[in-house]
């Protein structure tokens, strides 16, 4: 066996049935005990996005929402949704959108968590798995186990793999060579990267709105033309689900495993990468960027993982495989999903245009995604060489390397480089959601204190010890010299800020 033949048996290994029930039962988990915050909330999540603040030292909610969306809007986005429709059939969309509802509470426990654990490292905030796990599972080899493991993810195997999508599509629809373009994106990533996590967020909040928003519009474009059909879609697809269509009989068990499957890899709900980016952010307290990031949970599945589906479904440009040998439907003869699917819907709309458009869209989703992958590998840079003088050169190193990865990715990728990338994100994801698992207690006690202090008709501010939690230092920094005035409101409501009856939760 070769060693390509063994990665792909490890990264299946990996993303087993098992991960994929551990990340459900951990959002049925997250979403029952905390109530359901992802309805209770959304009009909090709302707000807190867009009415955030950044500082010296951290960005914005927006931004932090923006670099987060970046890394969960990718080509799974369109190649993704192509996937699970061809294997289980259009039932498979609704359990996508279930696993997005769900996840958006694994969402917000490793962003709470990251936000109260972070730390501030030169001059800027850093935050996400390596960090919670030194300072609130208290286990220094695992956090440097989880940070080295996501380095490799992000800052080795997995740009490659995103830079040849880019080269490839480029390849197809403008002929451009894949030299030209890693050339160009490798540029594009550098001048983007080397500014540092202000330029990185800047970026995202103007590319990512635009980029969603663009291929959004689109798909209602396309659904409009198509218009008299939108009942039967939505009819298709809820009979589809809950095997009331007699041609998707056969596939009901593959709708909900397919769906979820490509529902969790696009959205990355528990798997930590998300945490990442919310540990940058500036706030008051950390309930505030945990509903942020359930919100962009919904995003990425609800909106753009459904626009592709519009796209496809509405015009039909879809093949549904039958498991007992041929299809159940076969509206493309030869083709196996990914992004000819969509690439078909449009050009029934605009002749010769869906190659091109496909491919603007997977440049500007994987790009967002490479500096999200930059922003996650620097932050685990900072965890291990946080106290080494040498830090600077080693984080120049890093970004230099992440800038050859890409070029290199442009011009030659191999199954390889696919099977380390699905190694990689899926050690992340069993690891991270056994971690935020075992701290469900912290994570719950910052949406308790948050409910709390709203209900006294206060603007929530994070003080560790009147939650029970240790270890987090740095917030007292934080409130006292960026938030005095909510502060002192909190003292003055319940006396010293603090509950009479404190409970170590760590």
């Amino acid at each position: 066996m070769d060693f390509a033949a063994i990665t792909s048996k490890v990264a299946e290994l990996i993303w087993s049935n098992g991960l994929v029930y551990l990340l459900i039962g951990a959002g049925i988990y997250f979403s029952v005990l905390m109530k359901f915050p992802q309805l209770r909330l959304f009009k909090d999540m709302v707000y807190h996005l867009l009415n955030g603040r950044d500082s010296a030292k951290g960005v914005s909610s927006f931004q932090s929402f923006a670099m987060a969306l970046g890394g969960r809007v990718g080509v799974g986005n369109i190649a993704g949704v192509a996937t699970a429709i061809y294997f289980g059939g259009p039932g498979a969309v609704f359990w996508m959108w279930m696993i997005a509802f769900l996840g958006a509470g694994s969402a917000y426990i490793e962003s709470a968590l990251a936000q109260v654990w972070k730390q501030d490292v030169a001059d800027d905030y850093r935050g996400g798995p390596a960090y919670y796990i030194e300072k609130g599972l208290k286990n220094k080899p695992l956090a440097v186990l989880v940070a080295i493991v996501t380095i490799i993810a992000t800052g080795f195997t997995g740009p490659g793999v995103q830079a040849f999508n880019i080269a490839e599509s480029a390849n197809d629809a403008f002929g451009i060579t894949p030299v030209v373009t890693g050339i160009i994106v490798a540029g594009l990533f550098a001048f983007v990267i080397f500014g540092g996590i202000k330029r990185i967020a800047k970026v995202a909040e103007l590319v990512v709105p635009f980029m969603a928003v663009a291929y959004i519009i689109l798909a209602l474009v396309i659904m409009f033309f198509n218009i008299k059909d939108v009942p039967e879609i939505f009819a298709l697809i809820f009979s589809s689900t809950f095997n009331l269509n007699a041609a998707y009989g056969a596939i009901f068990g593959h709708a909900i495993m397919w769906g979820v499957k490509r529902g969790l890899y696009s959205n990355e709900a528990g798997q930590g990468t998300g945490a990442l980016a919310a540990g940058t952010a500036e706030v008051s307290h950390p309930a505030k960027l945990g509903l942020v990031q359930g919100f962009s949970v919904y995003v990425d599945t609800l909106l753009v993982c459904t626009a592709t589906a519009i796209m496809i479904i509405s015009t039909g440009s879809y093949n549904v495989v039958n498991p007992a040998g041929g299809f159940l439907a076969e509206n493309m003869p030869g083709v196996e999903g990914g992004t000819a699917f969509a690439q078909e819907a449009i050009d029934l709309l605009i002749p010769g245009f869906g190659s091109p458009f496909i491919a603007i869209a997977i440049f500007f989703f994987a790009f967002t995604t490479l500096i999200a992958f930059g922003v996650y590998a620097e932050s685990n840079v900072a965890y291990l060489f946080r106290n080494n003088k040498h830090f600077s050169t080693i984080s120049f190193s890093i970004k230099t390397i992440l800038v050859i990865s890409i070029f290199y990715g442009t011009i030659r990728s191999s199954m390889v480089a696919w099977n380390l990338a699905d190694i990689g994100v899926g050690m992340m994801a069993w690891l991270n959601i056994i971690v935020i698992i075992l701290l469900t207690k912290p994570g719950l006690a910052t949406l308790r204190d948050y409910e709390e202090q709203k209900r006294m008709g206060l603007d929530p501010v994070f003080i560790p010890e009147r939650c029970g939690i240790k270890n987090a230092e740095l917030w007292n920094e934080i409130t006292e010299k960026k938030y005095p005035e909510q502060l002192a409101a909190l003292k003055e409501r319940d006396g010293t800020g603090l509950k009479k009856e404190e409970t170590n939760v760590n």
